[in-house]
């Protein structure tokens, strides 16, 4: 700001050229009492006069070198621009968890990506069917149409978005072993448990392969959808309970699923508090305008969905309900190892286990 308001050096040359001339007269003043007092002092006066003027000199060099220097002459002072991430070795995986991480707490929903992240993670992996060996999280279809327009993913072109500065950072992995670690990274990060996540997907060149829409949960339905859409998966009702409990995270949106509203007042905490609210709610149908949900009787600031309540009026999903409202650490068990299944569905040779750090 100085530097913007500098005169031009020609008048700081004038005034400096006035100062020195008083200081002259004033020290020829004092000399010669000074002299006459003790005549051996007159090479005392010079050496004092020269370290006035090479200290003066000194500074007026220091001075003229600030005002010339190069600034900007109009606008604020703007600091350097952050340096671009650098990229990773390929196979450092500890530093692609760091980069994810780095992005989940933000302005967004209720102050975290995470939520997010893991929905992605899941839905480019429930696509799976064991019959037909088709679908899962190979080949990250989801970048190509009619996939990612598919009503279910509504919303997910945001994650996506959202990671693409990770990719550009750590090019040597695929978006299929990003997206699942980055569910894997969001779960743990929100306090949930570590999940054994193994790379080794690669990127389909296109979207040949791309499987039917209708495989992903379809969250109006009851028990008997659920059954068919997990047991295609191959999973048993303990899995189907157990990842149900992800809705302890996050919230819906009308503009995606058409649902409206948070399952828990902790929603980027992983917790059992799901289940807890499942079994220890009154749960009343929601008068809106939306489809059919439900709210709690009490604050009508909660909501579930109707393939919730279908885990407590199935006598076989209400056991494994009531063990995980209980028992924190049997949820997050089970969670760990039907969600690190999950990822790894229609992966031909998952790789070791990725180190963490």
């Amino acid at each position: 700001a100085l530097a913007r308001q500098a005169a031009p050096s020609f008048l700081l040359q004038q005034q400096f050229r006035m100062f020195s001339d008083n200081a002259a007269a004033e020290a020829s003043k004092a000399a010669p009492e000074v002299v006459k007092s003790d005549p051996g002092s007159k090479s005392k006066i010079r050496g004092v006069q020269m370290l006035i003027f090479g200290g003066l000199g000194a500074g007026f060099l220091y001075g003229y070198s600030l005002f010339t220097s190069q600034v900007p002459q109009t606008g604020p002072l703007v600091p350097p621009t952050a340096p671009a991430p650098k990229t990773s070795t390929p196979g450092d995986y500890a530093a692609v968890r760091a980069s994810i991480s780095s992005l989940l707490d933000a302005d967004y929903d209720d102050g975290s990506y995470g939520p997010l992240l893991v929905r992605l993670a899941w839905h480019a992996s429930g696509t799976y069917d064991k019959a037909s060996c088709t679908g899962g999280s190979n080949g990250a279809t989801m970048r190509f149409p009619p996939e990612c327009n598919w009503a279910a993913n509504r919303g997910l072109a945001i994650a996506r978005d959202l990671l693409e500065p990770v990719k550009a950072a750590h090019p040597w992995i695929s978006y299929a072993d990003l997206w699942t670690l980055a569910g894997v990274v969001a779960i743990e990060d929100m306090g949930g448990p570590a999940v054994v996540w193994r790379p080794g997907r690669v990127d389909y060149p296109d979207g040949s392969k791309i499987v039917p829409d209708g495989r992903l949960p379809d969250a109006t339905q009851g028990a008997k959808h659920l059954r068919n859409i997990f047991h295609r998966m191959g999973f048993d009702d303990r899995d189907i309970v157990a990842l149900s409990g992800a809705h302890t995270l996050g919230r819906c949106h009308p503009d995606r699923s058409g649902f409206s509203g948070p399952w828990t007042n902790a929603p980027t905490t992983f917790s059992n508090l799901y289940f807890q609210e499942l079994v220890n709610n009154t749960w009343c149908p929601k008068k809106w305008d939306g489809p059919l949900q439900y709210e709690d009787a009490k604050t009508h600031t909660l909501m579930m969905l109707p393939t919730d309540l279908a885990l407590l009026s199935d006598r076989t999903f209400k056991k494994w309900v009531g063990l995980y409202a209980k028992d924190e650490q049997a949820f997050f068990k089970d969670f760990a190892v039907a969600f690190g299944k999950l990822m790894e569905l229609g992966v031909p040779n998952p790789a070791e286990p990725a180190a963490t750090s």
